[in-house]
């Protein structure tokens, strides 16, 4: 069996493969600490007064980022 280059795929395509072969640990392993290296953005903490308006605005960038990636793939 040939060893697969994971570093060498994009983020989605490591998922992708991830999600053809679960069996496969160390595709698992490659995409969740691909994952945890990424800068975490805090949106807000629990006691924050707009708590909900930044959640539902959070929500809402997101939703129109893959929007626009969408867009793009077509």
């Amino acid at each position: 069996m040939s060893q697969i280059n994971y570093a060498a795929m994009s983020d989605k395509e490591l998922r992708q493969y991830f999600l053809r072969h679960r069996e496969d640990k160390a595709a698992l392993r490659a995409y969740l600490d691909r994952l945890g290296d990424r800068p975490r953005n805090i949106i807000t903490t629990v006691d924050d007064p707009d708590f909900d308006a930044k959640i539902q605005a959070a929500i809402l960038r997101q939703m129109q980022a893959t929007e626009n990636s969408n867009d793009g793939a077509s």
